[in-house]
């Protein structure tokens, strides 16, 4: 019986830590922009310049959050490829000034 309790326990508090793990997630809504010119390039006007600092320049794909008025790196960058100038709602979790992103949606008032 108290192997039983044992086991009992245990997957309890797993569940439980997977539930808290959950919970970190956020949402943020912005323009992808780069991580160099950030707020500068963030606008549909100027999708190439942030796909040139991209490309040519070594700068990562971020997102710029007015309300904040802060620069996100975004991670894994794949996920924001094709979405240069577009206003974007992120859903993931925050490390330092980097989004671990589990969703990148363009944003209903984009639509």
């Amino acid at each position: 019986m108290g192997k039983r309790l044992l086991m009992c326990t245990a997957a309890l508090l797993f569940v439980a830590g997977l539930t808290l793990a959950g919970q970190d997630s956020m949402k943020w809504t912005g323009v992808v922009t780069n991580d160099m010119c950030g707020a500068k390039d963030a606008s549909a006007d100027k999708a190439q310049c942030t796909k040139d600092c991209v490309g040519k320049h070594g700068a990562k794909l971020a997102l710029y959050d007015a309300a904040s008025k802060k620069v996100y790196v975004l991670d894994p960058q794949d996920k924001a490829m094709g979405h240069e100038g577009h206003t974007v709602t992120v859903e993931g979790k925050l490390d330092g000034d980097t989004i671990h992103v589990s969703s990148l949606t363009m944003a209903k008032s984009a639509m």
